[in-house]
């Protein structure tokens, strides 16, 4: 079992370089796709996905319940889990939470962010446990506008402390700038900074 973790900008190139990965990685692939449809523009972005995916593939539309995987026929035939995307499923949780993040306790996001976080940790643990390979995709939040709105603030944030938590189990990731990768981590080490640096 390993983990790759592919992280990048919005349009960078991120999808296209982990279902490269995913087909180096193995024949069977299960894709777990976290989006849900709720507009024309969401649809479209659904449909161009598909469409450049193995007809061979298997697909889950999903974004919890993990730890249930093993009930999955699509899971327990595949050698690769392909999960596309965290962004947009802390998007789902926080959207299903009914938090008023205008106006809630800091702690409410703070239990929020745990039951996220906990939730990829049953994904990442169930695949380890049943011996698949594991190929996630993020979305780097923040190096861009600071939102000028509450849950554009608690987003970004609680996003950026996911990757972290991912990027600290990765044994591959990699760093999609403009359609190029660049590999910030592999198996025994990350790559290393000069010594003044």
């Amino acid at each position: 079992m390993s983990i790759t973790f592919v992280i990048g900008g919005a349009r960078s190139g991120k999808s296209t370089f982990a279902e490269k990965k995913a087909k180096e990685y193995g024949s069977n692939v299960l894709y777990i796709a976290t989006a849900v449809v709720t507009d024309q523009a969401m649809a479209d972005r659904v449909r161009k996905h598909r469409n450049q995916r193995p007809d061979s593939w298997y697909t889950l539309e999903m974004y919890s319940n993990f730890k249930d995987l093993t009930n999955h026929k699509e899971f327990n035939e595949c050698e690769v889990v392909l999960l596309d995307c965290i962004t947009t499923l802390i998007g789902n949780f926080m959207y299903d939470s009914g938090v008023d993040f205008d106006t809630c306790r800091i702690e409410d996001v703070g239990s929020l962010e745990k039951k996220i976080k906990n939730e990829l940790i049953s994904l990442i643990d169930v695949c380890n446990n049943n011996n698949k390979k594991l190929v996630l995709v993020s979305n780097e939040t923040g190096m861009g506008v600071v939102p000028s709105y509450y849950m554009g603030n608690y987003f970004r944030d609680m996003n950026g402390r996911i990757n972290r938590e991912i990027g600290s189990r990765a044994d591959f990731m990699y760093f999609m700038f403009s359609g190029i990768p660049i590999k910030l981590k592999h198996k025994g080490g990350a790559v290393e900074w000069p010594k003044d640096f």
